[in-house]
């Protein structure tokens, strides 16, 4: 039973993303999603996005890391203070977009071939943060979104760090969704007679076992955070 289901179950209605015209789902509706849940568990299960801005009249889209204050509904991305897509956006319109691949769709014909995914795309204008604190918390959360317990673990930036750390914080105000699963569409079609394999080939992507720096002392142990990672705490 999915979320929404069971929300209605017990007299909640799921808090729904408002549709603007940058995010009305035009083409393929039945793939799009308004639940605000849909777009966290997708912010919730990446680091890397995609930030597309204009730079200098031409389109430009930065792979970036990024990290979720789901509370504050708000969305950091990370950069240096010599990006040019970084000095540029806070003030401008952007489109942060985030995808996630779970599998290769194999039909009988080409043509009905496809993917599995799960995809994000937040618009907004972003702001820079200059405030000491709000820097600080900020770069927290976006290191514990892409390892829980680094930040503790690791020593924390510098003046000088921070002084050369671009970030910028995107409000979750305007996002639009779209999932695509499910096994091919051309199982009940003339194709079906091609006696052909058809299905679904899933895709996950894994972390490794840690790979511990060259330089590193010899037997200084793998940090039971950093392990977790790759399910092997």
């Amino acid at each position: 039973m999915g979320e929404e289901q069971l929300n209605q179950q017990h007299g909640e209605r799921p808090e729904r993303l408002a549709v603007t015209e940058r995010t009305r789902h035009r083409r393929l509706r039945e793939k799009g999603s308004t639940l605000r849940s849909d777009l966290d568990d997708i912010l919730r299960a990446g680091f890397v996005c995609h930030l597309a801005v204009v730079v200098d009249g031409a389109p430009l889209a930065v792979p970036t890391v990024y990290g979720v204050d789901f509370d504050a509904r708000v969305l950091y991305l990370h950069g240096s203070v010599a990006s040019r897509s970084l000095v540029q956006s806070p003030g401008a319109p952007v489109c942060v977009t985030v995808t996630h691949v779970d599998g290769l769709v194999l039909a009988r014909s080409v043509f009905e071939h496809g993917v599995n995914y799960r995809c994000a795309m937040v618009h907004g204008t972003p702001r820079r943060i200059t405030d000491r604190e709000e820097l600080l918390h900020g770069l927290r959360v976006l290191t514990e979104n892409c390892a829980p317990g680094q930040w503790e673990y690791a020593r924390t930036p510098s003046r000088k760090e921070l002084a050369a750390t671009s970030l910028l914080a995107l409000p979750l105000d305007e996002a639009s969704v779209k999932i695509a699963a499910g096994p091919p569409d051309d199982g009940d079609g003339p194709d079906a007679e091609l006696g052909l394999w058809a299905g679904v080939v899933p895709y996950q992507p894994v972390f490794g076992a840690p790979e511990p720096d060259p330089l590193l002392p010899a037997g200084l142990p793998v940090p039971a955070h950093i392990a977790a990672l790759t399910g092997r705490g």
